[in-house]
């Protein structure tokens, strides 16, 4: 909030799921959903065994893992790409996963778990893909994030002596973009609650800037969103430390849900609008670095995208200037979290990035 004033800062911990990242809320959903559909085709009074099977970089893979345990008779593979870092490998396996590693970057992983499913099915066999940003149901269950914010800050804005909630604005929420499916869900539920018959909900969210953090090299969101057409734009390929946000493409529907929330903004003079923020690698870890400093917590460099905004001085300068017709509202940050980070790689990335 010193940084950022006079705008307080609020910072969602979603690092501190089970699995580590954000990615529980929408795998939660999914998961017990598909399991749902699986018991009523099987016309069985028992549960029979299913098996999902998840590409990842490593936290989807944790997270439907991590989801699946509790989950009676439900199997897990995830296939991860050559980029995976051994400590997610590691973790993986150890929660149960079958861990297949294959290709040189997630959608050749991607790739090779549909075809499996494919070859499941074609066989007989009881297989569900499991996208790690890519389902409708993913971003019913991210977009679960929302509705606790607007719950927490209306409890942090209510006045005890008057028995009254004083009037708080949601300036700007920041979130880092892969494929799209958090970005996807964050705006599935501010305009679920924007159209809500909660007047004081709604009226919080109202004019929210959405603030999607990529890091170069990895930036495929920024390339379609800005694309003159509005055509999707995949990547050659990704060339970043942020491997967790190594999609080469963003999946359609965030690009169709961004620019409805800023075309609202637009009829409506309300302010509501997407903007697509791009830090460097440094500025990513040097966001990881700080974040530990302050508040003793690790995240990836992922994460670390979204946290730039508030350290570094050229990319705060840029986020203050578009709040500055909207002093008194607050900036929410979306701290995924991630897996792929410990002491000895934080170290690492800060010798490698801002000790030169």
């Amino acid at each position: 909030s010193r940084l950022c004033h006079p705008h307080p800062v609020f910072l969602k911990l979603d690092l501190l799921q089970p699995s580590g990242s954000f990615k529980d809320r929408g795998m939660a959903h999914l998961c017990t959903t598909v399991q749902k559909m699986h018991n009523s085709a099987s016309n069985s009074d028992t549960t029979d065994r299913m098996k999902v099977i998840s590409s990842s970089g490593g936290n989807a893979g944790l997270a439907v893992t991590t989801v699946a345990r509790n989950i009676p008779q439900m199997d897990v593979s995830v296939i991860v790409p050559e980029t995976t870092k051994p400590l997610v490998v590691e973790k993986l396996r150890s929660l149960g996963a079958e861990v297949t590693i294959h290709g040189k970057n997630w959608n050749a992983a991607d790739a090779l778990a549909r075809q499996w499913v494919d070859d499941a099915k074609k066989s007989g066999g009881g297989a569900v893909y499991v996208s790690p940003y890519d389902n409708p149901l993913l971003w019913t269950g991210h977009s679960t994030v929302i509705d606790e914010i607007i719950t927490q800050l209306l409890e942090q804005s209510f006045d005890q002596a008057t028995a009254q909630t004083n009037n708080m604005k949601i300036g700007a929420v920041l979130a880092s973009v892969g494929g799209g499916g958090l970005l996807c869900g964050i705006l599935e539920g501010l305009e679920r609650n924007y159209h809500g018959s909660n007047e004081i909900r709604s009226n919080l969210v109202q004019g929210t800037k959405v603030v999607a953090c990529e890091t170069e090299g990895a930036s495929s969101f920024a390339a379609s969103f800005n694309s003159d057409d509005g055509s999707i734009v995949c990547l050659d390929g990704i060339n970043s430390i942020a491997t967790s946000l190594g999609a080469t493409s963003v999946t359609p529907a965030v690009i169709q849900r961004s620019r409805r929330h800023r075309d609202r903004g637009e009829i409506s003079s309300s302010g509501d609008d997407v903007m697509s923020f791009v830090c460097t690698d440094g500025e990513a870890v040097q966001g990881c670095v700080q974040f530990a400093s302050d508040h003793r917590l690790l995240v990836e460099t992922a994460c670390g995208a979204a946290l730039a905004p508030l350290y570094s001085e050229r990319l705060r300068a840029k986020l203050l200037d578009q709040l500055k017709d909207n002093e008194d509202s607050v900036i929410v940050v979306e701290v995924c979290g991630g897996s792929g980070v410990n002491l000895d790689l934080l170290r690492g990335w800060k010798e490698s990035f801002l000790e030169k």
